[in-house]
């Protein structure tokens, strides 16, 4: 019962797909994509040159900027949401910028990031850092704000200093939320990279989708989401193992 229902799923997938590919003559079938697949990833790491390179640096070089992206909002964003949390002031300041710009979409964000930085790469990362803080600030405070005051009420009759009540009493409580943030980050990260690289061009999964498009190499297209779910869902599942790691919770959903 763990194995039949996906592969029961994989199956039915398959077979919309070929009814499509028989139904559209420019779209090719299972088989095809298939024998295009191994013969992509018999060599993921070829490079002719800057602009002919391998899927393997494609989706290398989008994994640097989501972790460089991602890296800076978590370095930002973590201890701003620590802060929020326990600052009444701070919440109250930062709480309306928050709810202004989180809506805004990130893609937006990249023609600023072109004007400051003169360059696509820095933009790009820009990007995953602007849509990647807000979930990671919102938890963090969230979980500052939902620990038992029972807690901090004890903190004050041992009169501990701010660092104990950091260490030893909100990071523990807090983890879960602050994991829940990062999670959902890295999700966002990996969906607006791709975005970001079809816009800005250079080396890149996102990047090397559009230039299939414009070459109607359909096969090398669907080979290439195929890859982007997979490395999504990895980067999802590492994630997952960290949060059951330190944590009791249950981080399944």
């Amino acid at each position: 019962m763990r194995v039949a229902p996906p592969l029961l799923g994989l199956a039915l997938l398959v077979l919309v797909w070929q009814i499509i590919a028989l139904k559209t003559s420019s779209f090719p079938t299972p088989w095809v994509t298939l024998k295009e697949a191994g013969v992509m990833f018999a060599d993921p790491f070829y490079r002719n040159s800057p602009n002919d390179q391998g899927i393997g640096w494609n989706v290398l070089a989008s994994l640097q900027r989501v972790g460089m992206g991602f890296g800076l909002a978590a370095l930002v964003g973590i201890p701003l949401g620590f802060a929020i949390g326990r600052v009444e002031f701070l919440a109250r300041m930062f709480g309306p910028i928050i709810s202004l710009l989180r809506p805004v979409s990130p893609l937006a964000w990249l023609p600023i990031g072109l004007l400051v930085f003169k360059s696509a790469n820095p933009a790009a990362i820009w990007s995953i850092f602007i849509c990647s803080i807000w979930p990671m600030i919102i938890n963090t405070a969230v979980g500052v704000q939902r620990v038992p005051q029972d807690y901090m009420n004890v903190a004050r009759v041992l009169n501990l200093s701010e660092w104990k009540v950091l260490t030893k009493i909100l990071f523990p409580s807090v983890l879960p939320y602050m994991l829940t943030g990062v999670r959902l980050s890295i999700g966002t990260a990996w969906l607006v990279i791709v975005a970001a690289e079809m816009l800005t061009g250079g080396v890149g999964i996102g990047f090397w989708v559009w230039d299939e498009w414009n070459n109607l190499n359909v096969p090398h297209i669907i080979i290439a989401i195929v890859v982007i779910g997979v490395v999504g869902l990895v980067l999802e599942q590492l994630l997952v193992a960290l949060a059951k790691a330190f944590t009791y919770e249950q981080v399944n959903n």
